[in-house]
């Protein structure tokens, strides 16, 4: 897609030319995940696990308003270093090119851009959801979820999130959930939920194959494809209810709301469990970046065949 606000690498450019297969992530955890340089460190290492999957990544974030897809490392220490940048979901594209500003883009933000590129697969951490602290803040993820048809792999969503009541949001709005290698929806630092995906897939192939079935009947949302968190740096749920529940009660006591209220939140719990649930974030988002990169590496394989 040609857009005066949209500017492409070359490599991506001629990645997408070629239809070969491309990963999109997301750059909210550069900008408001992590501290610097960590956030720098796990930019290219997303990168890395990526390219080790013979993909291409396409890193989305805004650099002076501009919509970028596919980062330099020159572009990314800039982002991870980047004062006050703006956190990107739908609404705030134009926000962020009137202004000139850089951003990290959401999940949402993520799949606009990358969606409009011709990018059909992306990589994150967890997706955003229906909070506990408010059954009326849902994030914009879930509608993009709804209406964007891309692979997204995640650790399923976020586990400060309210989840029965997240999964069921996606259940009346058709987007399907896959669990990768698990019946049980995973709750991100967790593989345990309690919670069904509703289906199970084993292999990249089969993910590749579903997406192609569900598009092909001209449904329009994203396949979600959810893989737990490696279980060397898997934290028990029993363990994490009641630090997340501490972390909760602290946000509604300071009164934090909004797009604020995750970022609090996620920092929050990283100090209760002394960095643990940190590392277990690392983790899931290297091993999602992993699999995303074999899911695209299937629809390349087979794209001529499936006319996607």
């Amino acid at each position: 897609m040609k857009h005066p606000n949209f500017q492409l690498s070359t490599e991506i450019t001629r990645a997408l030319n070629m239809g070969a297969p491309i990963v999109a992530l997301e750059s909210t955890v550069i900008t408001h995940g992590l501290p610097h340089p960590q956030n720098l460190e796990l930019a290219r290492d997303m990168e890395k696990q990526v390219r080790a999957m013979d993909a291409i990544p396409a890193t989305v974030a805004l650099l002076d308003g501009k919509v970028r897809l596919g980062l330099s490392d020159e572009e990314l220490i800039r982002l991870s270093e980047s004062e006050s940048p703006l956190k990107v979901s739908h609404r705030d594209f134009a926000t962020a090119i009137v202004k000139k500003a850089d951003g990290g883009t959401t999940v949402a933000g993520t799949m606009l851009a990358s969606f409009l590129s011709g990018i059909k697969v992306f990589a994150t951490g967890g997706i955003g959801g229906i909070h506990k602290e408010s059954a009326f803040d849902i994030s914009t993820d879930l509608k993009a979820l709804a209406e964007t048809p891309m692979v997204v792999v995640c650790a399923g969503a976020k586990a400060i999130l309210d989840l029965p009541a997240t999964l069921e949001y996606m259940e009346t709005m058709g987007i399907p959930v896959i669990g990768y290698q698990t019946n049980e929806f995973p709750a991100f630092y967790s593989r345990e939920s309690g919670l069904n995906v509703s289906a199970r897939l084993d292999t990249p192939k089969e993910i590749a194959e579903f997406a192609k079935h569900h598009w092909n009947l001209g449904l329009r949302s994203a396949v979600l494809v959810t893989n737990p968190v490696p279980e060397t740096d898997s934290i028990p749920m029993s363990e994490m209810e009641p630090v997340i529940a501490k972390a909760s009660a602290e946000a509604i006591e300071k009164g934090i709301h909004g797009q604020a209220l995750t970022p609090f939140l996620l920092s929050r719990i990283s100090e209760l469990t002394k960095g643990k649930s940190l590392k277990a974030n690392l983790a899931l988002l290297l091993n999602n970046a992993r699999l995303a990169g074999e899911i695209a590496n299937e629809l390349y394989v087979r794209k001529k065949e499936w006319a996607l």
